[in-house]
């Protein structure tokens, strides 16, 4: 089943407001987000079926700034209203028109920031206190409203094992990786980036080593934030019923089933020396045992 990468992407307008109200501006876009995939995909005009996707946030850019967007993966298809087939993705080429899905979602997520300020449910400090007067915040909703939001609506690709080696990138990334650090001297850290106004050349950037830092930590996430969700027939609570029924009306066959917690017992490891004998773990040392204690503990057995 071919799949199809849908990115949304918030004004850089909003920002800051984000990064005062990171819990209720990223719950706010996570909905926005879901109902404008779920409301257009259910739509006769467009497919007339309820889909299922994934969802995971990205806060940053190539040079670690501020960026909120959502990175989302649709199956190329879903479910009919009656339940009774699998309705596939009518136009090929793409999942759902960008256009559309952008005009949408600046839509439903200016009417719910405007429902959190309404009910003062957002933090507005520094230079954001002037947002605070009703006619300010208006202006900035009419100014949002005239730009054209991002939403970048790739062609379906891959097969399952291509997805599951993109999602391997996407969903547990930070906001930077370690392949792209070069050096740190004199306080400085230089860094590798992508520029994708410039045909995705690789350049070089050199930042203080306290000013890396503050655009690093930008990116941390409230305590408990879940950045990973899923939708429609993936959602946590019809999940099961809703994939067993998809494979059905696909002609699917059933993935084999994962072990037991007995037959992951009975699956033993073996040792990283010989790669023959089984490892036996004797027990754990803590951390501070170990600072104390001699050199030669043993902890590690080979069986063989």
């Amino acid at each position: 089943m071919p799949y199809s990468h849908v990115t949304f992407t918030l004004p850089h307008q909003l920002s800051l407001l984000a990064l005062q109200n990171p819990r209720r501006v990223y719950n706010i876009l996570f909905q926005a987000v879901s109902e404008t995939l779920l409301t257009l995909a259910a739509d006769p005009r467009r497919i007339g079926a309820q889909i299922g996707f994934l969802a995971v946030l990205h806060t940053w850019d190539q040079q670690i700034r501020p960026h909120p967007h959502l990175h989302c993966l649709v199956p190329a298809g879903g479910i009919a209203p009656d339940r009774s087939r699998w309705i596939r993705t009518p136009r090929p080429r793409f999942f759902l028109p960008g256009k559309v899905l952008a005009k949408m979602f600046r839509g439903k997520f200016l009417a719910l920031l405007s429902r959190a300020y309404r009910r003062n449910k957002l933090r507005l400090c520094g230079t954001l206190t002037a947002w605070k007067r009703p006619s300010a915040f208006d202006r900035l909703c009419r100014q949002l409203k005239r730009v054209n939001w991002v939403v970048d609506a790739k062609p379906p690709f891959g097969n399952p094992e291509h997805v599951l080696k993109y999602l391997a990138r996407y969903t547990h990334r930070v906001a930077i990786s370690n392949g792209r650090l070069l050096e740190m001297h004199d306080g400085q850290v230089t860094f590798r980036w992508r520029d994708s106004a410039n045909g995705n050349q690789q350049k070089l950037m050199t930042l203080d080593a306290i000013e890396f830092m503050r655009r690093f930590l930008l990116h941390i996430l409230p305590p408990g934030f879940v950045k990973i969700r899923h939708f429609g027939f993936l959602a946590n609570r019809n999940r099961c019923s809703a994939l067993l029924l998809s494979r059905k009306l696909l002609d699917a066959p059933t993935p084999p089933h994962p072990l037991t917690h007995q037959q992951q017992k009975a699956v033993q490891p073996r040792c990283p020396v010989c790669g023959i004998g089984t490892l036996c773990v004797l027990g754990w040392i803590p951390a501070g045992a170990v600072l104390d204690a001699p050199m030669s503990l043993p902890v590690l057995v080979d069986s063989s």
